[in-house]
């Protein structure tokens, strides 16, 4: 069961107040979890269990995605507001410089907050804002026609797809690279979680913007990206590697754009090395 925390959060408006839905596991230093944009922190599940041997973990659904509520009509989507929520949604549960770790956008989140030392480490898995001009249109072209399907899939067609390795593979084979591995009920919890993002395509035109530019220093950053990455191709690692020179980046080979569903064990490892 997910817990909520609700937070004020300032605006030009004055404070607004914010509420994101979590879930918390495990023992030891805190380890927040951030997911991509139109997905839920279930995204984490194939992992969590492993992380929680080691940390006290973290995994969030970000504002208007997930079943956490959309943000205030005063608090834009964009990256300076939701860096600013993750701060505060930390001072609100008392984890005072949690490791991060995040994929896709959340990657970039996750960053975001090392860059703004809110956090003692960052791993960032396939992170967005690395991208050429190219790359980005070409990525949120098919993030929106993936909002389209999902939204215009009848519910029963979902569930009837979802009960064959076939059917995953052509809902999930955009993120996964072994869309067999997933579980029939998350194929449809995240197809529906997809559907139903309200907070999907603000956050995609705040990003339309978006380049990651900054060195981060002072704090430990792993940079991973598996090799069959669809929708952010993994050279993009190589430009993250050249804007933060002392980042660790990692190969995970076989691995999606999503790949905590594709080798859990590895994935694990990686977050765990990275937040030591």
């Amino acid at each position: 069961m997910s817990d909520t925390v609700s937070f004020k959060v300032p605006s030009p408006h004055g404070p607004q107040s914010v509420t994101v839905s979590y879930t918390r596991a495990g023992t030891g230093d805190p380890l927040l979890l951030l997911h991509g944009i139109g997905h839920h922190r279930q995204a984490w599940d194939p992992v969590v269990d492993i992380l929680a041997t080691e940390r006290d973990v973290i995994a969030v659904d970000l504002p208007g995605f997930g079943v956490s509520p959309g943000l205030p009509d005063a608090l834009a989507y964009d990256l300076p507001t939701t860096t600013a929520v993750f701060g505060a949604f930390c001072e609100a549960l008392g984890l005072e410089r949690p490791h991060v770790a995040g994929n896709s956008l959340g990657g970039l989140l996750a960053l975001e907050l090392g860059r703004e030392k809110l956090v003692r480490s960052v791993t960032a898995l396939s992170p967005a804002g690395f991208w050429s001009e190219a790359e980005r249109r070409y990525a949120f072209g098919v993030l929106l026609a993936m909002r389209h399907i999902s939204r215009r899939l009848p519910l029963p067609l979902v569930e009837r797809l979802s009960r064959t390795a076939a059917g995953r593979t052509a809902l999930t084979s955009t993120i996964y690279a072994r869309p067999g591995r997933r579980s029939p009920e998350a194929v449809v919890a995240e197809t529906l979680a997809l559907a139903r993002a309200t907070g999907f395509d603000q956050t995609l035109r705040a990003g339309a913007t978006v380049q990651f530019t900054d060195d981060i220093v002072g704090l430990p950053v792993t940079v991973a990206w598996g090799t069959r990455d669809m929708l952010l191709v993994r050279r993009q690692g190589l430009r993250a590697k050249r804007i933060i020179p002392q980042a660790r980046l990692v190969r995970l080979p076989g691995c999606g754009h999503c790949p905590m569903n594709d080798d859990p064990a590895l994935v694990a490892r990686v977050i765990l090395d990275g937040s030591r």
